[in-house]
Formats: C-alpha cells, sequence, structure tokens
C-alpha cells in the first residue's frame, strides 16, 4: 500500500463501518482511525468527529464516491 493520506471524516461509528465493510468488499486498502481516547473515556470523539479514513491517494476518487452513494437520503433507513 502507498503511504496512506487522509481522505474523509466519519461522523460516527456506524459509517465507519459501514464504509469498512464495503472497501473490504472491494478490496480498496485503507484504514480507519478512530478518534476515541481512553483517558476522556471518548468524550471529545462525538463532539468533534469520530475518526477518519485514511488510503493511498490514488483511490481518493472512488472512495469518496462510494462515501456519497451511500450518504443519499434514498440509501438511508427512516426510524421507526
Amino acid at each position: 500500500m502507498n503511504k496512506p493520506v487522509k481522505i474523509l471524516v466519519f461522523n460516527n461509528e456506524i459509517e465507519a463501518t459501514l464504509m469498512e465493510e464495503i472497501l473490504i468488499d472491494k478490496n480498496i486498502p485503507h484504514i480507519i482511525r478512530s478518534y476515541h481516547d481512553a483517558v476522556y473515556d471518548g468524550l471529545w470523539q462525538t463532539r468533534s468527529a469520530w475518526g477518519h479514513l485514511e488510503a493511498p491517494e490514488e483511490n481518493r476518487e472512488e472512495i469518496l464516491e462510494i462515501y456519497q452513494e451511500m450518504s443519499l437520503p434514498e440509501n438511508q433507513i427512516d426510524d421507526v
């Protein structure tokens, strides 16, 4: 894997988990880094962002397209 660069920031763990499953399925190399800090018991993680995704620069466009597609309103599940 070429040197990973920060591609996008996740709002929550659900986004990160879904994205990871898709990227694994598509064999796209990546690293997901959580901002969880045990010292503060995750306090800052939920107030700013959950974490971010790193991947090789050459995968940036494909990853952003996948993220945009999964974020479309028609792909969201309404609360029941």
